[in-house]
């Protein structure tokens, strides 16, 4: 909670991130995220850089009726 207060504040500096990850088989892009405000970036294998800030991946889910 603290650190969430200091990165509202000053900004995250995005120093711990996770391993680099790539989504299932969907052909989506490599990224890694930041552990302390959750932000996710791009990452480039080749280069081995965290690249541009990318949107993050958000699943739907379709509420079914409940039938009595």
């Amino acid at each position: 909670m603290f650190q969430s207060v200091l990165n509202a504040v000053f900004g995250c500096s995005h120093r711990r991130t996770t391993f680099p990850l790539t989504p299932g088989r969907g052909g989506s892009r490599t990224y890694v995220a930041c552990l302390d405000c959750g932000k996710e970036f791009a990452y480039d294998w080749a280069a081995m850089r965290v690249g541009e800030p990318v949107k993050p991946h958000v699943r739907v889910t379709v509420a079914q009726p409940v039938l009595h």
